[in-house]
């Protein structure tokens, strides 16, 4: 069993046309594995000047594919009318011209969270905390120290593996930061883990792209942070549930 997740698109269709293209090559399949499912960790918009064709492409990968979504802080921002930074005026322009679509149908009841096998896959942190915005997991963010902020309360991976544990999970799944960063549990106390990108040659035959790719094998507590899947090297990930890996499109 095998899933592709993604996170923090933001808009940026060109990203998520790249994604779909390689995953659909014998080349990745044959590296990685069946796709069973596509995981979108959430922040499908603001910030990048392509929403429709984005969510265009997102509800084209959900014909094609067992589409699971979560719910990010953008995504929660622009369905409940909050201001966030990082849109320009043609970005804000072309999100409001979305506003009344059945292209946003995908998050009809999405959820915070998701878990299979073991795995909580979420935008933000896995932390219960109410029902005040920045304190939602979808707004939550992995730090070295703990509290609330502007940007979303902080926690630290000392309390996500602490609350994987009293729900019997191993591992968790996040996005929301587009920065990618793995953290494991060992005897000796929690490490954080060099990701070292190796190239993955891909045959020329079937694409122009090119991967590169960071395996972590999920052999004790770890939580995989996925960077943004958008902008000139979009990333995202692999699992077959042993092992996580880290992928970058160069």
């Amino acid at each position: 069993m095998g899933a592709v997740i993604f996170s923090d698109v933001h808009a940026d269709a060109g990203a998520i046309a790249a994604l779909s293209a390689c995953i659909r090559t014998p080349s990745f399949l044959e590296s990685f594995g069946p796709i069973d499912r596509v995981i979108n960790l959430g922040d499908l918009l603001h910030r990048g000047d392509h929403p429709k064709e984005a969510m265009e492409k997102i509800h084209t990968l959900s014909r094609d594919y067992q589409l699971i979504s979560v719910m990010g802080n953008h995504d929660h921002a622009y369905l409940h009318g909050l201001l966030v930074s990082g849109s320009d005026a043609a970005s804000m322009y072309r999100h409001e011209q979305l506003r009344d679509s059945p292209l946003l149908s995908i998050f009809e009841r999405m959820p915070m969270e998701w878990s299979d096998n073991g795995m909580l896959f979420v935008h933000g942190g896995p932390m219960e905390l109410g029902t005040q915005t920045l304190r939602l997991k979808c707004w939550q963010r992995l730090s070295h120290q703990s509290g609330d902020s502007f940007t979303g309360y902080h926690y630290t991976a000392g309390m996500a593996f602490d609350a994987l544990q009293a729900r019997g999970l191993t591992h968790l799944c996040c996005g929301h930061q587009h920065k990618h960063v793995c953290c494991r549990k060992t005897a000796q106390g929690i490490v954080e883990q060099p990701i070292e990108f190796l190239p993955l040659p891909m045959k020329k035959t079937e694409t122009n792209m090119e991967l590169e790719v960071a395996r972590i094998p999920l052999d004790l507590p770890t939580i995989n942070r996925v960077g943004g899947c958008h902008g000139k090297e979009p990333e995202f990930a692999y699992t077959d549930y042993s092992t996580f890996s880290y992928i970058r499109i160069v």
